[in-house]
């Protein structure tokens, strides 16, 4: 993240995370300002900064004490009509306005007055100092500050984030490189979708989309009756997404871990960066069923999980290999309690997550009452119309799961209609009118 920050600093940054939350009802905003200073004040991780020595090595900064960055603007004189697009405009600025990684906090708060008891407040921080659960974790705490006017006592006590790196030291990393050397064993080529493609940063784009509730119901069933999780539901399918894309049988793709190691006391509440990119490998066999894939791929990755911490670079370095791949997948499974929600007048609405990579594709979904998500995508690599067929080669692909689970993976039908029809006819259309000549003339003539 440090790297894509200063590669080309005149280019968006696209670690820059976003959380817009729907506040309505009677809101007190110095308590809310009271409770996002509170913030600030308990997690070390929000009043730190990076600065890189002579050396060449970076290092954390941490402050005693920060400036809340805090800014508060009036919508409420627009027209209903253009609230929507003067809200996004809004967030946007904020999230593509470049932080200063010297420069603690690495945090800002926006409060959006809508009129009418209507608010949209915008937490957005550099991906290099939180993660995503550590987001769910400060809008639980926000809540609880904002409900007694931020008194921290009935919080749980905030561990220090100094037992990570702790923790990390005592890991075997020569036992963690054999094991991924065994994982990825053969692969001399990385799994591209783009080849070539310029690494200059561009601002992603992002399409939504979801499964319907038929469906979405029949595959959540499948996943309870094999005994794999949603996550692995959706790697497999995604694999068979990429193997179509990149015509191989040998998938690889990175994939986001949590990072939070269950012997770390407390590390469900602390705030800060744990989170890891790592390569999953996923060789497809045309003669297994769908079920049967999502069986191995689940038991697979159960090996790999206590050498998730390994970074991966490293990992590459271990199999001998500069690039793995130029997709990935996100699967977020953060904690969410139904007293989220209500916060005694302010009611807590929709919840927004603003969040991309640097790489050309990237499938985000996450646990919900709806089995979906979005795709971010580089527009310069991944146009309109492009990025729709992917969507829809996605969904066919999860209703294939769903609805025939035993069928074969080397029969998943991947294409449709149209493609279908440009494969078959239009790319297939070789008939051509013959006159009734010798074939010496016909030489002659091409001659």
């Amino acid at each position: 993240m440090i790297f894509h920050h200063v590669y080309d600093e005149s280019a968006p940054d696209v670690y820059v995370a976003q959380i817009v939350f729907h506040l309505d009802g009677e809101l007190d905003r110095d308590a809310l300002r009271t409770a996002a200073q509170e913030l600030l004040r308990r997690h070390p991780s929000l009043r730190s900064g990076l600065r890189q020595r002579r050396s060449g090595e970076w290092i954390r900064i941490v402050r005693r004490k920060v400036r809340l960055p805090w800014r508060e603007s009036d919508l409420s004189h627009l027209a209903a009509a253009d609230l929507d697009q003067a809200v996004t405009a809004e967030a946007t600025a904020d999230r593509t306005r470049r932080f200063r990684l010297g420069d603690a906090p690495l945090v800002r708060f926006s409060l959006l007055d809508l009129g009418q008891d209507r608010y949209r407040f915008v937490l957005t921080a550099h991906h290099v100092i939180v993660d995503g659960w550590s987001m769910a974790v400060l809008l639980r705490e926000l809540i609880t500050l904002y409900r007694n006017g931020g008194d921290p006592s009935a919080l749980p006590p905030v561990r220090s984030h100094r037992e990570h790196p702790d923790w990390l030291r005592n890991r075997d990393e020569d036992a963690s490189r054999a094991v991924w050397r065994e994982a990825l064993a053969g692969i001399t080529e990385p799994c591209l979708l783009v080849p070539g493609a310029d690494r200059t940063p561009v601002v992603p784009e992002r399409l939504d989309f979801a499964l319907d509730d038929d469906a979405g119901f029949a595959l959540t069933e499948l996943a309870r009756s094999q005994g794999v999780s949603m996550n692995t539901v959706l790697q497999c399918a995604w694999a068979l997404v990429l193997s179509h894309l990149t015509g191989r049988q040998d998938i690889v793709f990175g994939v986001t871990v949590s990072g939070r190691p269950s012997e770390l006391e407390g590390v469900e509440n602390m705030v800060g960066l744990f989170i890891n990119t790592v390569p999953m490998r996923l060789r497809l066999r045309p003669d297994e069923s769908l079920a049967e894939l999502l069986v191995r791929a689940q038991r697979e990755q159960v090996q790999l999980m206590d050498h998730h911490y390994l970074g991966l670079k490293d990992i590459q370095r271990a199999v001998g290999v500069d690039e793995l791949f130029d997709a990935a997948m996100v699967f977020e499974n953060f904690p969410r309690t139904a007293d989220d929600a209500d916060a005694g007048a302010l009611r807590v609405g929709d919840v927004e997550s603003r969040n991309a990579t640097h790489y050309p594709l990237t499938l985000i979904s996450g646990a919900g009452e709806k089995v979906g998500g979005r795709l971010v995508h580089r527009p310069d690599l991944f146009d309109a119309e492009r990025i729709g067929v992917v969507s829809r080669t996605l969904l066919r692909v999860l209703r294939a799961m769903a609805t025939t689970p035993d069928s074969l993976v080397g029969r998943v039908d991947v294409l449709g209609e149209g493609e279908r029809r440009r494969v078959l006819e239009e790319w297939n259309g070789t008939a051509v009118e013959v006159p009734g000549v010798s074939l010496p003339v016909l030489f002659e003539e091409r001659v």
